[in-house]
């Protein structure tokens, strides 16, 4: 299975959350709501979950082996750090623009 697409939907600034991504697997099935987390001094993945009546978390979607749940998580992370790099490459040209 490969990963078609990713789409980082929303960046966070504070708290352990820092981004909420769409990603798409072989250009056929989209999983929503994987968010980018960063704790520990490093960042993982969380898959889409819900909240059962007992106040526990269960994952909706999920890899089923510890090698594409590795692609998975460093495919989404990397995207997260190149949105971040983008972002902060447009503040910088929007900041030398005010300046002059």
């Amino acid at each position: 299975m490969e990963i078609t697409n990713i789409k980082i939907r929303k960046l966070f600034e504070e708290g352990p959350m820092k981004a909420v991504v769409s990603v798409t697997l072989d250009d056929q099935i989209a999983l929503h709501d994987i968010k980018v987390i960063y704790a520990r001094d490093k960042y993982f993945i969380v898959m889409p979950s819900r909240k059962n009546p007992d106040g526990t978390y269960r994952d909706i979607a999920h890899p089923i082996n510890a090698d594409f749940r590795y692609r998975l998580e460093t495919a989404v992370i990397q995207a997260y750090n190149d949105e971040l790099a983008r972002a902060e490459s447009a503040v910088e040209e929007i900041d030398s623009v005010t300046v002059e």
